[in-house]
């Protein structure tokens, strides 16, 4: 059987090369996620399966599985009739997800503060070397993905299983929305201070002084991203 005629048909043989060892869907699912977040795939736009598959060479079964997690994640709308939309992003749920994350991630800030070794301190001033010479740079995707590595390793160090299952749950979403906020040039240059801030204060082991730093920070971006969807859409 030809390729695209396995990729129409929904043939599994057509998710196995060129790409063995990794599953169909978790690809699919990347890419996807990857295009959602920088905005390859802007609010309202359809994801259009058949070109997915053909782009990706897969079959349209890892597909739409990869479609009902994008949905877990909030990043799409699914209809039975419409396939997958990309969710818009309103200022009331920006707002709302950042006051939320501002308190989940002081307290993560808090505890990792407390409760790295000498060892993870490393590792976040490492990544935090990497995110400087990216923002000296103006390499924004760059940058974004080593600011995005510090608050995944925060949420590692701070050794809390159930803050970390929570913060899973809204992460995803609030990527997009970080990604949006450091478009505005004056936020990227305060997220840098902040993240400055809050290396000192884990160096000098002031948890106190963490978390404080980590809800102003995201704090700050929920302003921002809220801002920048308030003067796209023209609502407050």
């Amino acid at each position: 059987m030809a390729v695209n005629e396995a990729l129409e048909t929904g043939d599994p043989s057509a998710d196995r090369a060129p790409h063995d060892g990794i599953p169909a869907a978790q690809r699919v699912l990347e890419a996807l996620r990857e295009r959602i977040v920088h905005g390859d795939l802007a609010p309202g736009d359809r994801i259009v399966e058949r070109a997915v598959c053909a782009e990706l060479g897969v079959s349209r079964t890892p597909l739409r599985e990869a479609l009902k997690l994008l949905e877990l994640d909030g990043l799409i709308d699914l209809s039975q009739h419409r396939g997958g939309r990309v969710r818009p992003f309103t200022v009331t749920e920006a707002r709302e997800l950042f006051e939320v994350l501002a308190s989940l991630e002081s307290v993560a800030a808090e505890l990792a503060t407390a409760r790295a070794s000498a060892a993870d301190l490393a590792r976040l001033g490492a990544l935090h070397a990497k995110m400087r010479g990216h923002f000296n740079s103006e390499r924004l995707d760059d940058y974004f993905a080593a600011n995005s590595r510090i608050h995944e390793t925060v949420i590692e160090v701070a050794g809390n299983d159930v803050l970390k299952a929570i913060h899973r749950n809204l992460t995803l979403r609030a990527k997009r929305g970080r990604y949006i906020a450091i478009f505005d040039r004056r936020r990227w240059q305060q997220a840098m201070e902040e993240h400055e801030e809050l290396m000192e204060a884990m160096r000098r082991r002031n948890a106190a002084d963490a978390g404080r730093i980590w809800h102003i920070h995201l704090a700050h971006t929920g302003h921002s991203l809220a801002a920048v969807l308030a003067r796209e859409t023209g609502t407050d």
